[in-house]
């Protein structure tokens, strides 16, 4: 794995040289754009609009736009140089309990990983640190032209760091609209017996159906030209009234038979008469014609 950054995590007065690595890897189906007319490549070229010359990378720096429309450079040695402590540091400001972080917060993983020998120690001394005391460590670290919150954490017997949205990045739930409803004990309670039911399937038990799909998709019609028939199913169909707590309760004795499982029959609540006001809104939905019709 090739280290992405390389500097040391300030804790307290201990420095620890690291090298910063990714954690995780994508494994996405990757596309071109080709002319749908006789299928040629599109590509995208990086022109300078004053000579209309073609760059490489090695070409081009960052710029920074004015008010007045002034580009002033900004290089990787002007942003390595920064006056911040954080510029080559992952500085530990605080430990906190896990729990206190919302999931909401947490953005990319990597891994760190001491660069010299003379590092080894205060890095076995921070992991340690982190198992006794249940905590992770926040922290405050300069990476890709940003000065970002990181969390730090042990994984078996390494330190990962998570970079961490601002509190200020995160929207107010306040701006979702939450529509007013009411739901029964007794739906509550079917719901989770079948949450219960299908409990017990871990995350490295999950496998990415649709990339799977897709590459029997591209295999052939790389092979025969035509791809393959679509899959049974599809998108269930909306419904305007539903007995959800009939809903419910199949779907636990579907999830049982899944895993083999003896289901337990629970006997439906005598159904409540419909108040005057839904039973009109019910007819009224069966009179309109279905939108499939």
């Amino acid at each position: 794995m090739r280290p992405i950054w390389s500097g040391a995590i300030s804790f307290g007065l201990v420095t620890i040289p690291i090298k910063v690595v990714p954690a995780t890897e994508s494994h996405d189906i990757s596309f071109r754009q080709i002319h749908t007319a006789d299928g040629g490549r599109v590509r995208y070229r990086k022109v300078c609009e004053l000579d209309g010359q073609e760059l490489g990378q090695d070409d081009i720096v960052r710029g920074y736009e004015t008010a007045t429309g002034t580009l002033i450079p900004v290089t990787d040695q002007d942003l390595d140089n920064l006056p911040l402590p954080t510029a080559k540091a992952i500085e530990i400001v605080s430990f906190v309990p896990a729990a206190s972080i919302d999931p909401i917060q947490i953005g990319a993983s990597y891994y760190l990983a001491a660069t010299e020998s003379v590092a080894a120690k205060p890095y076995e001394l921070l992991r340690r640190a982190l198992e006794r005391s249940s905590k992770v460590a926040v922290a405050k670290f300069a990476m890709r032209d940003r000065e970002r919150l990181g969390l730090l954490r042990v994984k078996e017997n390494v330190i990962m760091l998570h970079a961490l949205r601002w509190p200020d990045e995160i929207r107010s739930t306040s701006q979702v609209p939450v529509l007013d409803t009411a739901v029964s004990g007794q739906e509550v309670d079917a719901a989770v017996r079948l949450a219960e039911t299908l409990a017990g399937t871990g995350l490295e038990e999950m496998r990415d159906d649709y990339r799977a799909a897709l590459e029997e998709v591209i295999a052939a019609k790389a092979g025969t030209g035509i791809p393959p028939a679509p899959a049974e199913g599809g998108r269930p169909a909306s419904a305007g009234v539903v007995d959800l707590m009939a809903m419910l309760e199949k779907s636990v004795q579907d999830a049982k038979a899944t895993r083999s499982e003896p289901a337990t029959v629970h006997d439906l609540p005598a159904r409540k008469k419909a108040p005057k006001r839904t039973a009109a809104k019910k007819s009224t939905a069966k009179g309109k014609p279905s939108r499939s019709a």
